[in-house]
């Protein structure tokens, strides 16, 4: 925004520091004026002619013109001590706000690794610098994590495109090649690439919060995720197990019943090869609304489970078998908890498997 040139901070602190001196001393001639004119008989201090030493005596001062000139000598005093020193107050005040200025500009030009780290005591400059040097580190994180993101999922969506090309150029080539198996091969890549461009959209949505919040039960949207993936926890043989009273929440029900089936995907994917178990549990804590579930399955190190909320991270090689997804199911999860300003939690369990915990909050009684 172009706006029209001004005075400076540090030049407007300078005359507001020499006009309260000025004004001050102005105050006080006007005051002993006044205190002369109603108590004309008040002692006060004349010098003597020699112009050295002096007596109290009664009366008012003989020349006032020269107290006139003198009272004016001291106040241009005043004028020029305010401004000389208002002007380095100010610029030892201001400095702060010159090593905020240089960082904003640097972050403006995209660098976001610079800090201030102001140092001193606590006061409104040394919060000022430390929330900014907060915000810069959110904004490294986040650009790193966006471009860490968008390279993966360049990768992640030229693979079924470099897989389609390959196919393509093989029935090219071989023109009596079988064109029903081309034809399957064909439409499972493009299934695929389907699959990922709707979760990216899905991931998209998530992060931008564009959806009505409503009140909502946890634990009916948990049973109509578990009826859902009832056919593929039977076909992998593991038992699924719900429980729960109403756990009102707040929050948009169709991500919601995306976050808990991409959870209890997850944890029927990832489960025990024969009688696995995965147990889904509701309830209100004082930390809000609580989502529990727990599955069976080979032992986790907490390395490895701190970084499976990141996109395109897959836990173990059993996931590109069938129903592997496409690696977004837990970033997705995390995404629309954060966006309903819950928090998630994963945890690896003694006996193996993941123990996946959803924070959301409560919805407020009608």
């Amino acid at each position: 925004m172009d706006r029209a040139p001004g005075l400076s901070v540090r030049l407007k602190l300078t005359l507001s520091y020499a006009g309260f001196l000025v004004l001050a001393g102005a105050s006080l001639l006007v005051l002993w004026a006044v205190l002369q004119q109603y108590f004309p008989h008040a002692p006060v201090l004349r010098t003597t002619r020699s112009g050295i030493g002096g007596a109290l005596l009664p009366g008012r001062s003989p020349d006032q013109r020269a107290f006139g000139e003198a009272a004016a000598i001291a106040l241009a005093f005043l004028l020029f001590f305010g401004l000389l020193g208002g002007w380095f107050l100010a610029g030892r005040m201001l400095a702060p706000l010159t090593r905020i200025t240089d960082a904003t500009r640097m972050a403006a030009n995209g660098s976001f690794s610079h800090r201030i780290r102001l140092p001193g005591p606590r006061d409104e400059f040394r919060e000022l610098a430390d929330t900014f040097d907060a915000m810069l580190a959110q904004l490294e994180a986040h650009v790193a994590e966006q471009r860490r993101f968008a390279a993966n999922a360049s990768h992640e969506l030229r693979t079924p495109l470099a897989i389609t090309q390959a196919l393509l150029d093989v029935a090219r080539d071989d023109p009596e090649r079988d064109s029903g198996e081309l034809d399957e091969r064909l439409r499972a890549v493009n299934a695929r690439a389907i699959e990922l461009t709707e979760a990216l959209l899905l991931l998209s949505r998530a992060g931008q919060r564009s959806f009505t919040r409503q009140p909502v039960d946890l634990s009916l949207i948990a049973e109509e995720a578990a009826e859902t993936l009832l056919p593929l926890a039977e076909k992998r043989g593991v038992t699924v197990e719900t429980c729960g009273d109403i756990t009102p929440a707040v929050g948009s029900p169709t991500l919601l019943l995306q976050m808990i089936t991409n959870l209890m995907h997850n944890a029927i994917v990832h489960n025990s090869p024969e009688h696995g178990t995965v147990q889904v549990s509701t309830a209100i804590s004082r930390e809000g609304a609580m989502l529990t579930i727990e599955n069976t399955g080979e032992k986790l190190s907490p390395q490895l489970v701190s970084t499976l909320t990141e996109p395109f991270r897959r836990g173990t090689e059993r996931t590109r078998g069938d129903h592997a997804g496409v690696g977004l199911g837990l970033a997705i999860v995390k995404s629309i908890i954060q966006a309903h300003d819950g928090t998630l939690t994963l945890t690896p369990r003694a006996g193996g498997g993941l123990c996946a915990v959803a924070r959301l909050p409560v919805a407020p009684p009608r």
